[in-house]
């Protein structure tokens, strides 16, 4: 069945905006402009700056559900108007994790490259399973457990690749390897992020939108306030800014004065996220979960080219041998070999309305797939 021109466009938008919003991150650290107090030129770090960023564009996700909620008025459309009511405070457990997890990749995307932060995220797989089986009582499909083992060895691969590249004056080998760990650190608090949504959450029939909107409202206000103390915390050798603290707000917003380029950065992070997830919601809906892995997929693809193009990595082959590994791996955990064996075996495939996934319940990724 062919795609209508709507299904086009959300698939490129979807692709577009996800690639968008790792580069415009790893832009904004690419550049050097002065701080405040006339302070010498230093790299644009500040990863917590950026979290608030994200999750003011995630926050913006409120508008688009209660846009479509006025459009769906007079209709009986559940998905849009939900039947049970849901206490906002549900959201909290899992918008803290997504603050540290969205906090602790950002301080690493300072640390090590655009694909590798890309790729190293497909940890969540394994800690997912893991947790779901201890937490949630799922028993996993063989092919799921041969999927997490296969993206062991594709993350093993990647970091592997990381070690033998050259490493210029921005990142050095250290500061690689400890971005590496924190990315993989990150994925076992999105992990803990998803069991906690689908044990208190979706048993609510809760609006995608609506909840990456109260996670982002949450994660905003909260990470705001703790900018404060931030200013004040001494962070040694993880600090990006002359004063040597865990965050200093005020030196990003000069540096972003004297650099307005900085500006367009942050910007492009803080829509591009919005739409990535305006955009996934509605590729679950209009096509499939299979399209969305796959799409995601090709997202790590663009981002690990443009970096290359753009001179910020160097090219290694092994990392092609760890995306493909990793790419298996994630395919077979979320079962795209069935239709594969279905056809080749010359069965019938399986419904394209069997392979959609409900917004809300069932094996699914998690309400924000994008820190």
């Amino acid at each position: 069945m062919a795609w209508t021109k709507y299904q086009l466009f959300l698939a490129g938008l979807m692709l577009v905006t996800g690639s968008i919003n790792t580069l415009s991150a790893k832009w904004a650290d690419i550049f050097v402009a002065e701080g405040c107090g006339g302070s010498k030129e230093h790299s644009f770090q500040h990863p917590f700056l950026q979290a608030v960023g994200m999750f003011l564009g995630e926050f913006s996700c409120l508008a688009a559900f209660y846009l479509l909620r006025c459009r769906a008025e007079g209709r009986s459309d559940s998905s849009v108007n939900p039947q049970q009511p849901f206490n906002p405070l549900l959201f909290l457990p899992p918008a803290l994790c997504d603050m540290t997890g969205t906090s602790i990749m950002y301080v690493a995307l300072n640390m090590t490259s655009a694909s590798s932060f890309q790729m190293l995220r497909g940890a969540v797989i394994i800690f997912t399973g893991l947790f779901s089986v201890a937490f949630l009582g799922r028993r996993l499909a063989l092919s799921q457990w041969l999927g997490i083992l296969a993206t062991i060895a594709g993350l093993v691969v990647v970091g592997l690749a990381d070690l033998l590249s050259k490493h210029g004056d921005q990142h050095r080998l250290s500061e690689v390897i400890t971005g590496d760990l924190l990315i993989i650190m990150a994925q076992i608090i999105v992990a803990i992020q998803m069991v906690l949504e689908e044990k208190f959450v979706y048993k609510h029939n809760v609006h995608p939108l609506q909840a990456v909107g109260t996670e982002g409202l949450f994660g905003f206000v909260i990470l705001s306030l703790l900018l404060v103390p931030m200013y004040y915390i001494p962070a040694g050798s993880f600090s990006g800014n002359p004063r040597g603290t865990l965050e200093d707000a005020l030196d990003a917003f000069c540096q972003v004065g004297r650099q307005p380029l900085i500006a367009l950065a942050l910007l492009g992070n803080i829509s591009s996220i919005a739409f990535f997830n305006f955009a996934g919601i509605s590729v679950t809906k209009e096509l499939s979960a299979t399209t969305r892995m796959v799409l995601d997929s090709l997202r790590t693809v663009v981002i690990w080219a443009l970096s290359l193009v753009l001179g910020w990595e160097a090219f290694h082959p092994l990392q092609i041998l760890g995306f493909l590994i990793l790419l298996m791996g994630t395919a077979l955990y979320n079962g795209l070999h069935r239709p594969l064996l279905s056809r080749l075996s010359w069965s019938r495939p399986p419904a394209e309305e069997g392979e959609r996934e409900r917004l809300l319940g069932g094996t699914r990724t998690p309400i924000n797939d994008t820190s």
